[in-house]
């Protein structure tokens, strides 16, 4: 942290861009609001593994199978990088070693919005359970697109370590958003696939939209004062809409 604290709020250094660069700089608030962050996010990696580790063999070929597998390896080591910096700041991450159920998922037809279920902080889209690879496939295109989204926000975060981490994380989330997209398009070469793919877009798009949360939060309020967030929630959801229209529209399925 450098020395225009000395002279400004830390509040209003760290919303004109300013950086903490160890724990020890952190204010009691905005170490809760940051280990709420990192804890969002290990969870969901930890539970989109989990969910998509399930799925590998049933991939059409090997290609298929390599590609899942590169994205469960890779979002495990996601999570272990986060949750180091989660143990810097004093959080008991002897859990995350300790079996926990995240494979767990809600019955199919359950409708959570975007509230947190269960005994832990991922996403609520992740709580439901996919059903054979086709639907993985457009649940991995749609929440691929908003997984990049969220890290390019959190990429420029006022926490400059964890900051750091999301910025080599990115290319890795938007190699993972292109496997989903190529593996959409060799579906779709099948006619057959078309109605299937258009109800797992039909299921799927609500669920992946509710997880960017309400459109005017309080909480994003606290986070934009920190430094730890710039861009609502509409705001983000709605560049999320747009691209996946986008890609709909070249895909010829809009």
């Amino acid at each position: 942290m450098t020395s225009d604290t000395d002279t400004m709020p830390l509040e209003a250094y760290l919303a004109q861009g300013g950086k903490l660069t160890t724990p020890e700089n952190a204010p009691p608030r905005y170490r809760g609001e940051l280990l709420r962050l990192m804890a969002t996010f290990v969870d969901s990696e930890l539970a989109g593994a989990a969910g998509f580790a399930d799925i590998i063999n049933q991939g059409p070929g090997i290609k298929e199978r390599i590609a899942a597998s590169r994205i469960v390896l890779e979002k495990l080591d996601h999570a272990e990088r986060v949750l180091a910096v989660m143990g810097e700041f004093g959080a008991d991450i002897s859990r995350y070693a300790n079996h926990h159920p995240w494979a767990e998922r809600v019955a199919r037809d359950s409708d959570l919005g975007a509230a947190r279920h269960g005994a832990d902080m991922r996403l609520a889209v992740l709580h439901y359970p996919l059903q054979g690879w086709l639907d993985a496939v457009v649940m991995n295109v749609l929440m691929g697109q908003a997984v990049v989204i969220q890290i390019e926000e959190f990429a420029g975060l006022s926490y400059q370590p964890l900051g750091e981490i999301f910025r080599a994380i990115l290319p890795r989330e938007r190699r993972h958003r292109e496997l989903g997209e190529e593996g959409l398009r060799k579906l779709l070469q099948e006619p057959a696939n078309r109605p299937q793919v258009a109800a797992a877009l039909a299921y799927w798009r609500p669920r992946v939209a509710a997880s960017f949360g309400r459109g005017s939060s309080a909480h994003f309020e606290t986070q934009r004062k920190f430094g730890l967030r710039r861009t609502g929630n509409s705001e983000l959801a709605a560049a999320w809409e747009r691209q996946v229209d986008d890609l709909l529209r070249v895909i010829g399925l809009a």
